[in-house]
């Protein structure tokens, strides 16, 4: 099978997976202790047959399956598993090997008996066990965890358990999986244990929208990723397959740096939330395939609660905020004050769909109240740079997808993504805000074993993030994706990465 991305994939370190072409490789190559069921989104079996969890949440045990093995012919047992586990959970500094974010108190494991291994946690960690289905935890071989983290951004360092190995690795144009036919251990949720059907997979790089979707049209490509929405109607009219599966997780949104001189104020964060018209964005820029966001959270995530009421658009309202808060219109149709015009920067976000064009859309309504928007359309690493710099930027376009109400922390932490630039995260120039409130809140959250009771603090968040404006959601992302009509059986995980496991040509005998 003949697979185009737009964007090539940088790591296959397991943590590092969240970025889409990083983890569409692993969900081939890798298994996980347990499997996610992408609709009713429960924990199934299958590296770990079962498990033990304590009633406080600081203690899991997980039983294995026998007779697994990673592709050099290693076994993937109690302590592979703890070794993966350990290096997730604390990283490892001299391997330049960060600890995963899905992670929450992690203390250690403990190997009991050669299929079945502990894990401890220094707080209850309710996110724990859908933890162990994400990509991010998925199982890799004790020479892969050997390599340094620079060194595995190759293919060929990777040594996973899944039903394909890695042939052949070209970094930045393409990637090719090949069948393992002794593999017997999927998911039991997907049914009868056997070797994939497809001889292997052909990753190819290939940024230009048009070319990727001429491919498939003409036959070149059988799968591609980041379809625009503009070219979704021509897909369908050919007849081919449209795929978009949602991210499962926190929508994608314009997040302020409040510790920015310009957005510090609440009346102005409010009168720009107040003064984006979401729906026009949505209806001008994407199709059906990217709802309008209703709430922090999309619409089928786990602790999804419709706060549509308190992001109305209402653009007189948000003038007389402005207003209010000292920027009075002058030269030129320019909110100003104390000399000088509200102009706030950000950088678009090429990984987000329209990220651009959305921007530009936004820059003009914003326009209207006399507000001036900068976008910036630099490299990556300036991109990371200045979006961890409150005196360079204002706001970023954000998204984060996991399947579990721990995504909040994941992406309002502050020792995780920090989105907010609260001080007390990797970044060096977030000085001075920090929401003592909001990080109670999440601390809760992370820790508190009672599944009921962290519902009720993730509406919290959500209700605290958008009545003090720390975001503007606009759109829920999917990932979009197209196939050919032949291809059959394209499953996707609980965040939207294809897995390839059960696919089948139509022409392929024995593929039912």
């Amino acid at each position: 099978m003949t697979y185009l991305d737009s964007q090539a994939h940088t790591s296959l370190y397991p943590p590092a997976a969240g970025f889409y072409p990083n983890g569409m490789i692993m969900a081939q190559i890798t298994d996980r202790l347990t499997w996610q069921d992408p609709q009713t989104l429960e924990i199934k079996p299958w590296i770990a047959e079962r498990w033990e969890v304590s009633s406080d949440k600081t203690r899991y045990v997980f039983y294995l399956r026998s007779g697994v093995t990673f592709s050099d012919g290693s076994a993937l047992d109690a302590a592979a598993v703890a070794r993966n586990y350990d290096t997730f959970g604390k990283g490892n500094k001299a391997l330049h090997l960060p600890p995963a974010e899905v992670f929450s108190n992690y203390d250690h494991s403990e190997v009991l008996t050669p299929y079945s291994v502990a894990f401890y946690f220094s707080a209850p960690s309710p996110g724990f066990l859908q933890g162990t289905s994400v990509l991010g935890a998925s199982l890799v071989s004790a020479k892969t965890l050997s390599h340094r983290f620079e060194e595995l951004g190759t293919g060929q360092n990777i040594i996973g358990s899944g039903p394909f190995v890695v042939q052949n690795d070209i970094p930045g144009k393409e990637i090719t999986l090949r069948k393992r036919p002794d593999y017997l251990w999927g998911p039991p949720a997907l049914g009868p244990a056997a070797a994939a059907q497809l001889a292997g997979i052909h990753v190819i790089v290939i940024p230009e929208d048009s070319i990727r979707i001429g491919a498939l049209l003409s036959g070149q490509a059988d799968f591609i990723r980041d379809i625009t929405p503009q070219d979704e109607a021509e897909i369908v009219r050919q007849h081919y397959c449209m795929y978009a599966p949602s991210t499962g997780g926190v929508s994608n949104s314009i997040a302020f740096h409040p510790e920015n001189k310009f957005v510090q104020d609440e009346r102005v964060r409010r009168a720009l939330l107040l003064g984006t018209n979401r729906a026009e964005i949505v209806s001008q820029l994407f199709s059906p395939s990217y709802p309008l966001a209703k709430s922090i959270l999309v619409a089928p995530a786990k602790g999804f609660q419709d706060y549509s009421n308190l992001m109305p658009f209402e653009p007189a309202k948000a003038n007389a905020l402005l207003t209010d808060a000292g920027w009075e219109m002058g030269r030129g149709g320019w909110r100003q004050k104390d000399g000088r015009r509200l102009t706030l920067t950000m950088h678009e976000a090429p990984q987000h769909p329209q990220s651009h064009e959305m921007l530009v859309l936004l820059a003009t309504q914003w326009r209207k109240l006399g507000v001036e928007l900068r976008i910036i359309s630099g490299s990556p690493g300036m991109t990371i740079l200045d979006n961890l710099n409150p005196n360079k930027t204002a706001m970023a376009d954000v998204e984060v997808g996991r399947a579990d109400l721990d995504v909040l922390s994941e992406e309002f932490m502050a020792r995780h993504r920090n989105v907010l630039l609260q001080t007390g995260g990797q970044s060096r120039y977030a000085k001075t805000y920090s929401d003592s409130f909001l990080n109670t809140q999440l601390a809760a959250l992370v820790s508190t074993p009672d599944e009921t009771a962290r519902q009720t603090i993730a509406k919290t968040i959500q209700e605290h993030i958008l009545e003090h404006a720390l975001m503007i959601p606009v759109f829920e992302e999917p990932q979009v994706y197209a196939g050919t009509p032949t291809l059959k059986s394209v499953l996707f995980e609980a965040v939207g990465r294809p897995y390839f496991y059960k696919a089948y040509f139509a022409s392929q005998q024995g593929g039912q």
